[in-house]
């Protein structure tokens, strides 16, 4: 390795959780952490799982470390890993339970994750996480990890970013591929999917505030395109962290519609049933100097040791067809193998 990819690989050591917080910035935190079930008074990571079940999620690191993008650009960590597909039949079992509750109105929507499990033949858990911290706008690189586990991505979805009485967050639902542009901005089932998740958080924010959602444009990710809807509200009062949190996680765009305890159940089933990683969809956030951001924890890698889970979520709603759900959930998945460059062994005949 250069000198300049030693230094990164010497950043993340040990217990560390990070942070992409804009274009320039990403911010480091060295354990061991001393935890905390309220929001301590100074900065401090968040970090949940899907059910919000951690009883002390948020992370005041020993020590922090700002880095700008030029001390992780170039980096070079060689990973490569090799893959055992899903099992489509447990998929289906789960996508006929999904379309038996959609049908009987019991939902109108929710998503399912597959989850491909993969083991890595060169690098480690800190070479995969340099590599998401690496990746600029709009992704934004998060993880946090010890030296035998961990998780590390860089999402497109921010839950919500909140300084006083300004708060700005999302809708980002509906996939395709960047060559179907012209056929995506034009489907009805994408364009509804994205709808109910834009129109639902607009319903849940307009009591905190004024409400302005700006048109749904096409948010570009090479190779994937998503429909986003930027979403602002001018505040009427202060509102604590944990209050939105559980207001707006999950979205409907990682969790059913409407939200009832009914519906998180039957996906809590079917994320189990389907193995997916307990953090993953969850918040992942952090608290820095006087303001709060969190993400959706998707686009990433789960890991112990060399064991690798790379999950995917699919919005299934009734005009969903599995055959389309299954290859957008390969397509996700490549996207992240894409992304960080983690290559499969050459075949050999």
């Amino acid at each position: 390795l250069s000198h300049l990819a030693r230094r990164i690989m010497t950043l993340f050591s040990g217990e560390v959780a990070f942070f992409r917080l804009s274009s320039s910035q990403v911010v480091v935190g060295h354990g061991p952490f001393s935890r905390s079930a309220e929001c301590p008074a100074g900065d401090a990571f968040y970090v949940n799982d899907f059910a919000l079940a951690q009883q002390q999620p948020w992370l005041v690191p020993q020590s922090w470390e700002v880095l700008s993008a030029a001390n992780i650009e170039g980096a070079e960590v060689e990973l490569q890993a090799e893959w055992l597909a899903p099992d489509a039949s447990r998929f289906a079992q789960v996508f006929q339970a999904i379309t038996t509750a959609l049908r009987q109105g019991v939902i109108e929507k929710t998503v399912p994750v597959v989850v491909e499990q993969g083991h890595l033949l060169r690098g480690d858990g800190y070479g995969i996480a340099t590599r998401f911290a690496q990746l600029a706008a709009p992704k934004i690189g998060y993880g946090l990890l010890t030296p035998q586990r961990g998780f590390a991505g860089a999402t497109p979805e921010v839950l919500f970013e909140m300084k006083g009485l300004e708060l700005r967050t999302m809708a980002l639902a509906g996939t395709a591929r960047r060559d179907e542009h012209a056929m995506f901005s034009i489907d009805d089932k994408e364009i509804r999917e994205h709808e109910l998740v834009a129109q639902s958080l607009v319903a849940k924010l307009a009591d905190l505030g004024t409400v302005q959602r700006q048109p749904r444009r096409i948010l570009d990710l090479d190779p994937l395109i998503h429909f986003q809807s930027l979403i602002e509200v001018a505040l009427h009062e202060p509102v604590r962290v944990e209050r939105l949190l559980r207001l707006l996680h999950p979205t409907p765009a990682l969790g059913p519609l409407p939200r009832t305890q009914e519906s998180l159940h039957l996906l809590g089933d079917w994320r189990e049933a389907l193995q997916c990683p307990a953090e993953f969809g969850a918040p992942f956030g952090l608290r820095w100097q006087d303001s709060f951001r969190a993400v959706v924890a998707i686009r990433g890698l789960w890991w112990e040791g060399q064991q690798l889970l790379l999950p995917a979520g699919c919005g299934v709603i009734e005009a969903s067809r599995m055959v389309n759900e299954w290859r957008e959930l390969h397509l996700k998945r490549e996207a992240v193998k894409r992304a960080i460059h983690l290559h499969s062994p050459p075949l050999s005949f």
